[in-house]
């Protein structure tokens, strides 16, 4: 059995583990940082992301197509659980306001 071990390398150790970390997390940071500004709104003198400002809108607007689909009795009708249609429509809104206010 000694002979087996003999032969493999040995483990590195925890400096070497930690130096290798540190130094992948710097190269991930610094490959992050080349992005432009964040784009913002300013509202009253406050800045604001625009994505807040499209998700807003987005509930905004999926809560009137609930209404609407309320008012024409086509929710009993929806194949989907309801907890799923609503959260897409939101989504839908949201990211097709943001493609084409802010892309």
């Amino acid at each position: 059995m000694g002979k087996l071990t003999e032969n493999l390398p040995a483990p590195p150790d925890r400096a070497i583990h930690r130096a290798a970390v540190a130094g992948a997390s710097l190269a991930a940071t610094l490959l992050v940082s080349g992005c432009s500004r964040a784009p913002t709104l300013n509202i009253l003198g406050s800045y604001f992301p625009a994505w807040i400002i499209c998700g807003v809108i987005g509930i905004l607007l999926a809560s009137l197509v609930r209404w609407f689909f309320v008012r024409i009795k086509l929710e009993d009708h929806l194949l989907w659980p309801l907890i799923v249609v609503y959260p897409c429509l939101t989504a839908f809104f949201t990211f097709t306001l943001w493609l084409l206010f802010f892309s």
